[in-house]
């Protein structure tokens, strides 16, 4: 069978993934067959967002959110979802950080997660579901009564995973990751990851200094998730995520602005 049928030979299905494939397979274009004309990087953030708005997700997404311990967030986001989907159906386009890593954790299926700002771990589990033999790292303060809600804190994060059948290594730090993030790189100088959350300090120096301490973690075809960028109390990190990562020529991105509070993901495309 040559090149082309081997294209055209087989019709995948709406949302297919082959999760068999190693994340630098999935995210790189490697081949003896051709010359080598593009960007090796072939996952592109468009990818990410025809698979983080579709309807479909965001059922994936609501289905695991029902199984976490309830909250007011997590029952207003449920009737939300829900609104949306009886009202448009097919045809409406919505997309959070939830749904912006679920789908990333399905098409790369990452092998290692950081992420800051874990409060409940509602995003953790997202990841956690998809690739529960996923090594995941997370930071957070863990305030009390954060947002006006309870926050119990990483012993809780840690039976919401196991409650969802996470059977990888959960490694959950507490502090100020303007602290604790060096000081955990400093300890594991060769911790990279092909999957990054930043959604911690909300302030516009914190955010951006978050950003910038782990975008040099960040695999090579690995994705970057920033949420919050039309949140109506933090106008700024809209340009916090242009500045640092949009504006940066090893990234290619997309953002969600239309509705919620506004999602970014980066695909990390050179050193």
């Amino acid at each position: 069978m040559n090149f082309f049928k081997k294209i055209f030979s087989h019709q995948p299905v709406a949302n297919e993934v082959n999760k068999d494939v190693p994340f630098s397979e999935k995210t790189f274009f490697r081949s003896v067959e051709v010359k080598e004309w593009y960007n090796p990087i072939i996952l592109g953030p468009s990818t990410v967002s025809a698979q983080a708005t579709d309807p479909a997700c965001l059922r994936q997404v609501a289905e695991i959110i029902r199984k976490l311990e309830d909250d007011d967030y997590i029952h207003y986001l449920l009737e939300y979802y829900l609104a949306g989907l009886e009202r448009f159906g097919k045809y409406w386009r919505y997309a959070d950080i939830s749904t912006v890593l679920l789908s990333v954790a399905q098409l790369i299926q990452p092998k290692n997660y950081l992420e800051i700002g874990v409060r409940r771990g509602r995003s953790l589990a997202m990841v956690a579901v998809t690739c529960p033999h996923c090594e995941i790292v997370g930071f957070d303060l863990w305030i009390a009564d954060y947002a006006g809600m309870p926050n119990p804190g990483p012993d809780f994060v840690r039976m919401e995973m196991e409650k969802l059948g996470y059977l990888g290594k959960l490694t959950l730090i507490s502090g100020d990751s303007h602290q604790t993030l060096s000081r955990y790189f400093a300890k594991n100088p060769n911790s990279y990851f092909d999957l990054i959350t930043v959604d911690g300090d909300h302030s516009e120096q914190g955010a951006e200094q978050d950003l910038l301490d782990v975008i040099p973690r960040l695999n090579i075809g690995g994705a970057i998730v920033f949420d919050d960028i039309s949140h109506p109390n933090h106008p700024y990190l809209a340009e916090v995520w242009k500045k640092v990562v949009s504006s940066n020529p090893r990234f290619t991105t997309w953002e969600y602005t239309e509705l919620g509070y506004g999602v970014a993901v980066g695909i990390r495309q050179a050193t």
